[in-house]
């Protein structure tokens, strides 16, 4: 199966968190309410630099995605 690179995820436990998921490594979960990031990989310091050049560019895209799902929303 092909999965996005992002997916939007919505859970009723936490009302106020807006979350997307990454599916391509690093993969993580970010909560755009709160910024916080919970990274669903281990790293090895090797993988420590690849994430530390990736990982504001990863959060921005997951950023950009949001806003341009909630823009789709409200235009149907």
């Amino acid at each position: 199966m092909e999965l996005p690179k992002f997916l939007l995820g919505d859970n009723t436990d936490f009302p106020d968190a807006i979350f997307v998921v990454h599916t391509e490594f690093p993969r993580f979960v970010i909560n755009l309410a709160n910024d916080e990031v919970e990274w669903l990989e281990e790293f090895d310091q090797h993988d420590q630099k690849e994430l530390e050049s990736e990982t504001e560019n990863c959060i921005k895209e997951a950023s950009e995605f949001y806003d341009r799902e909630v823009a789709r929303y409200k235009n149907d």
